[in-house]
């Protein structure tokens, strides 16, 4: 997939978004951007990392993982089937979270440009949608402390009970909910199952590799485009 940005398709205040799928090339009118947030939008790297070793410390669990950034990304249930076992995820889940929403959720920080890049594609008249395999309670909290909901028309998350943790899912809801043709909106994510869960709606895909996965991985979930930074995402849509 080849995306193709330029000032010459311009069309009133959004972006005409020109791109090949299938060794084909369409044309459309580009409205709305889903936004992936732990590693695209924010790294939570301290937050959830000192979450995941409280919930250990919980569970009495000693033999743990030296590196849990690869925790980052996909559903928290999924990892903790493999950090606990399948019979403690509830247990994890609940002691992970105790602490999350008491203290992780605020150790996070916003990545540089990211504020103005958002206030950016708002005045060019995108619709901006987050789309998190997070818990919707959390995400949202997360938006207001760090003073990002204001730039989001819709916060899409999980629930508690782990319905619409999976990306495909998540996607397809939100599409429902906001009534936006899967050809008018692209993904933006940092992790393959952002990429994997847009593709099974046919919705065209960034990969930013500034969070936590690499560019082998996203490119072999299928992104449509790579960038580096914040400033090369903001340049294709300005």
């Amino acid at each position: 997939m080849l995306f193709l940005f330029g000032s010459d398709v311009a069309l009133s205040s959004k972006r005409r978004l020109v791109y090949e799928r299938q060794d084909t090339f369409r044309e459309t009118l580009v409205t709305t951007l889903f936004f992936d947030l732990d590693g695209t939008l924010i790294d939570p790297a301290e937050g959830i990392i000192n979450c995941l070793h409280h919930a250990f410390d919980t569970l009495g669990i000693k033999d743990v993982p030296e590196d849990l950034h690869w925790c980052i990304g996909p559903p928290l249930h999924d990892s903790f089937a493999i950090l606990v076992g399948p019979d403690r995820v509830d247990e994890a889940l609940a002691a992970y979270r105790q602490r999350y929403g008491e203290l992780g959720l605020y150790e996070h920080v916003v990545y540089e440009g990211i504020p103005d890049l958002l206030a950016d594609l708002n005045r060019r008249g995108y619709q901006l949608c987050l789309a998190t395999s997070k818990v919707k309670v959390f995400a949202d909290r997360i938006l207001t402390h760090f003073n990002l909901a204001q730039h989001f028309q819709y916060a899409f998350g999980s629930e508690l009970d782990g319905s619409l943790s999976n990306k495909a899912e998540l996607l397809a809801h939100g599409l429902a909910v906001t009534g936006v043709s899967a050809a008018d909106a692209v993904m933006i994510g940092d992790r393959k199952f952002d990429m994997i869960g847009a593709s099974a709606n046919d919705i065209a895909t960034i990969g930013v590799t500034w969070g936590y996965g690499s560019v082998e991985e996203l490119e072999q979930a299928g992104a449509g485009r790579l960038v580096a930074s914040v400033a090369d995402l903001a340049g294709l849509f300005g």
